[in-house]
């Protein structure tokens, strides 16, 4: 885990989320056979088809659009951008929630609308837009009661066999009898059945009296595996594995070496170059992805040239690590690029199915013993910026007292909202002194709060409550956590431990770390949640009562009834000012209640690269996109490679 203080590109905030957010698996109803009928839709309601979906209003893209604004149409193909990643892998099934695969494995598949491979924005200039991409098209009705997807007959997978919508029927049953195991219960809940129309065409029912605000999204972002391969090979989705699914996407796994690298090649095979969502990405020939063991030995892999591409999340190294002899001969350049979208969410993590991380009091006042003006200051560089936001910067962030919008759509939820969310100001993050780590004033105020929570200092210093039982916590720490990470982590855990708090620092490998995480095996974290810009299902992922204690998505494991009523409402809103509103609410609430402990973000995005990549000059507002749009310079590499700089 790196330090997660860099801005979000919203890789999990557009159509792929679909499948990460809301997870499962049920039982669909396959009725082959559908009569002329199918196009008929509640009485009253207006028929859609387009080339693409966005649930408020009009695509920015026309049907004949020649590709996005972003892109350069013209950027050349070939060559290669590596990448690091920290700790090990075990397998190449992305989809698989056991284990840990290998970075970037789920780019092989591709949905009825298009994204990026490698997870972020696509398009990048809008959050609410979706365009077609195994589907030509998509047909709905106004009242979203089902959708129809036309799927493209030239659409292939890598093997060279058709893709059709008997593939994608297999691929909707496989996740949900082997998938996520929040995802069983959310789409059973959602989603009626399927209706194969005929070989490329594919009918999706929705059930009724729920909102169907992100449901075209999602069955339109989920990825379409083959059904004949899975048949051949016997390989299951739930099971770890060293090959991946058969896909169709532009990129196939090429070759590995178990925790030491990964290699994905550009397929010149790949069905859909001919396509404009398509036109000016997917430039590199090959992706690279080097493993290491450290955060130290990743950061001088890259100084010696073995990687060339650095998302850096270190403060620590931005400041202080870039004057090595490839920055001072100008073989390096490092960019601070503007993203605009949320920053990640991170902090320190509750299991609040956990005593004593159950109470509000408790919680607040664990809070109040971490320093962000000192830890940016002294640990940080001063280069981070404090979070109090769960959509910092953004125009749902709640600021100060409700607006009316907001008062009327927490009026419209009953007696559930507590008065002093229309009195008081949404809730901020806490400031401290900035010359020492504890804040004397902040610790006095916490040991009041956990007093009343049932937690007395006794004659030793230390918290216990009446049964003499003392205060433990234990705060589990990835192993391949960047230094400025874990310096955050053992900065607080002595904070705490003023406090009259036993703390421990757990240090636990990766594949352990992610296990545990899974099973909501710790008491804290340092870590993330999810930021959010629109209203969609995948809420209920992130923060609803339903699935908390299964999903990975809510780290907290957070069951709390007015959030759940806020989330149903907001899936309901009628206009993005309706929604707005709906969604300033939500972070008004998950801040009231203490929900994590927010640490400090970055601004932009810091990338460094050696000089053989070229981007857009004028890049788009949601991703860096290095993956997505930029593209390689044969003649500066052979410049590079001639100087020794990389391999």
């Amino acid at each position: 885990m790196t330090n997660n203080c860099t801005k979000s590109t919203l890789t999990t905030m557009k159509r792929r989320t679909a499948l990460q957010l809301l997870g499962g698996s049920a039982v669909a109803a396959m009725t082959p056979g559908l009569t002329g009928a199918m196009a008929a839709g509640t009485a009253g309601s207006e028929i859609i088809k387009a080339h693409g979906y966005s649930f408020f209003g009009d695509l920015k893209y026309p049907p004949d659009f020649a590709h996005f604004d972003y892109v350069n149409p013209n950027a050349p193909v070939g060559g290669e951008i590596s990448v690091s990643s920290r700790g090990t892998f075990d397998g190449m099934n992305r989809f698989n929630w056991q284990g840990k695969a290998g970075l970037y494995s789920g780019l092989i598949a591709e949905s009825m609308f298009g994204d990026s491979p490698f997870g972020s924005a696509s398009p990048a200039d809008s959050i609410t837009e979706a365009y077609g991409l195994l589907a030509e098209s998509v047909e709905y009705p106004s009242t979203k009661e089902w959708c129809i997807f036309y799927m493209r007959p030239e659409a292939r997978f890598a093997d060279g066999t058709p893709l059709t919508a008997h593939d994608a029927a297999f691929t909707h049953d496989l996740f949900l009898e082997q998938g996520i195991r929040s995802y069983a219960r959310a789409v059973k809940q959602r989603i009626k059945g399927y209706e194969i129309i005929d070989d490329h065409t594919i009918k999706y029912n929705f059930v009724d009296g729920i909102s169907r605000r992100s449901l075209i999204s999602q069955v339109g972002g989920t990825p379409v595996f083959s059904k004949a391969w899975y048949e051949k090979t016997g390989e299951r989705l739930d099971k770890q594995s060293l090959v991946t699914p058969m896909g169709s996407g532009p990129y196939v796994l090429d070759d590995y070496e178990f925790n030491r690298y990964i290699v994905y090649r550009r397929n010149p095979d790949y069905w859909g170059w001919h396509l404009p969502i398509n036109v000016g990405r997917h430039n590199f020939e090959t992706v690279r992805v080097e493993y290491f063991a450290d955060d130290a030995a990743e950061f001088e892999a890259f100084k010696a040239g073995l990687y060339t591409f650095r998302a850096e999340g270190s403060t620590k190294k931005w400041a202080t690590g870039y004057d090595f002899p490839a920055v001072q001969n100008g073989y390096v350049k490092r960019e601070s690029i503007p993203v605009m979208s949320p920053p990640s969410p991170s902090g320190f993590i509750f299991n609040m199915q956990r005593a004593p991380f159950d109470n509000i009091k408790v919680r607040e006042a664990l809070g109040l013993a971490f320093n962000f003006e000192w830890t940016s200051e002294s640990l940080q560089f001063g280069l981070t910026e404090q979070r109090h936001s769960f959509a910092e910067n953004s125009e749902v962030a709640a600021d100060g007292l409700p607006d009316e919008l907001e008062i009327t759509f927490l009026k419209s939820l009953g007696d559930i909202v507590p008065e002093e969310l229309f009195t008081q100001d949404a809730v901020r993050a806490h400031s401290s002194n900035v010359g020492r780590t504890v804040d004397r004033r902040n610790k006095r105020t916490a040991l009041k709060l956990f007093e009343e929570a049932g937690w007395m200092v006794s004659s030793n210093g230390k918290l216990q409550d009446v049964e003499g039982k003392p205060l433990e916590i234990t705060i589990m720490l990835n192993a391949a956590s960047s230094d400025t990470a874990e310096a955050i982590v053992t900065t607080y855990a002595a904070n705490l431990e003023s406090f009259g708090i036993a703390v421990t620092v757990e240090k636990t490998d990766s594949a352990q770390w992610i296990q545990r995480y899974y099973d909501k095996d710790f008491d804290m974290i340092f870590f993330r949640n999810q930021p959010f810009l629109e209203a969609g299902t995948g809420l209920k992922q992130a923060y609803g009562s339903e699935t908390a204690v299964v999903s990975s998505y809510n780290p907290q494991s957070l069951q709390e009834p007015l959030v759940d009523a806020i989330i149903d409402a907001a899936l309901d809103t009628k206009s993005r000012e309706e929604e707005i509103a709906a969604l300033k609410s939500l972070d008004r609430v998950l801040r009231y209640l203490r929900i994590q402990v927010p640490t400090g973000y970055v601004a932009d995005t810091w990338v460094a690269y050696y000089d053989m990549f070229e981007h857009p000059e004028e890049l788009p507002p949601l991703a860096v996109g290095q993956f997505d749009f930029w593209w390689f310079n044969e003649e500066k590499y052979q410049k590079l490679k001639a100087a020794g700089a990389v391999r």
